[in-house]
């Protein structure tokens, strides 16, 4: 059997990734696949079983949940409580991980108009952090140390009057109305030049030139639907199908306008569904994000 531990973004596109149930070794090890996804094609999975922690993965070790705790169905993060304070207790978005001597980089991540956030991330990274955010278009400000990193974006933050998180259901709701690419470049181009107008934080970080790099092709969000509907949660053998038209951050966007939020996807055993099969799990309206209630600090 085959766990989901969610969407992750490679440079060849979005792919599913999984874990063997019951293959963990004694060196932290377990085995592990990827389904690439490809627009334009079928999507249709059943789900088996419960909802079950995906345990804790650390510098590429995975400590299974003892026990295998079941997760509410409709919880933002795949993690039982004792899991997520594990994982929280190393960890950069945390301030749990001041030590951490990566080069770091600080973002304008641009969703929409007026939708723009400042946020930081390794610079090993490039980026994937906007791709995972659904960010449909960014801009680097500034490089250096980790917390140099966090003070700016801290500093940014209020200066600009930019949140450090936005909720996916703004997100979800303007993705099938952006403006053109060059008013999209201009909004960030004018918060990039105010950015580096604030004073100070240029002491601390190297600044960088504002370079927008759009990412709505990555996504492809040309000729999206809008959004009908958000899987709320799913159930024992419960179905989802459809045919896969965009992804962007950890959002599905099917063909009929329903949206998969794959961060409710992980710790579910999913298998391919009947022949005949379509959705019949619990399909929230577009509005309220279901999971922004219990979204934790720091995940997405």
């Amino acid at each position: 059997m085959w766990c989901c531990t969610g969407l992750r973004w490679r440079p060849a596109g979005p792919a599913l990734t999984w874990y063997a149930v019951g293959s963990e070794q004694t060196d932290g090890t377990r085995r592990t696949r990827e389904s690439p996804l490809a627009y334009g094609r079928p999507l249709a999975f059943a789900a088996r079983g419960a909802r079950r922690c995906v345990g804790v993965r650390r510098a590429g070790r995975w400590t299974p949940c003892p026990g295998g705790r079941e997760v509410p169905a409709r919880a933002g993060r795949d993690q039982c409580p004792e899991c997520a304070r594990l994982d929280r207790s190393f960890s950069v978005a945390a301030d749990t991980n001041a030590a951490d001597p990566r080069p770091y980089r600080v973002y304008l991540a641009w969703f929409g108009p007026g939708l723009t956030k400042v946020g930081i991330t390794a610079e090993e990274r490039g980026p994937a952090r906007l791709l995972e955010q659904g960010a449909v278009a960014h801009s680097w400000l500034g490089r250096g140390p980790l917390m140099a990193a966090r003070r700016t974006e801290e500093v940014l933050r209020a200066a600009l009057g930019v949140p450090d998180r936005i909720p996916y259901a703004r997100k979800r709701a303007v993705r099938a109305v952006l403006p053109p690419v060059a008013e999209r470049r201009a909004e960030l181009a004018g918060l990039h030049a105010r950015a580096l107008g604030v004073p100070g934080w240029t002491e601390t970080l190297e600044p960088l030139p504002c370079v927008v790099a759009d990412h709505a092709e990555v996504f492809g969000l040309a000729g999206l639907p809008r959004p009908t509907g958000v899987v709320a949660e799913l159930v024992d053998g419960g179905t989802v199908a459809g045919r896969l038209v965009a992804a962007a951050g950890p959002d599905l966007h099917l063909a009929d306008g329903l949206v998969v939020d794959t961060r409710l996807l992980c710790g579910w055993v999913l298998t391919a569904p009947g022949e005949t099969a379509g959705t019949s799990v619990p399909i929230a309206p577009v509005g309220p994000d279901p999971a922004a209630g219990q979204e934790q600090p720091g995940l997405f």
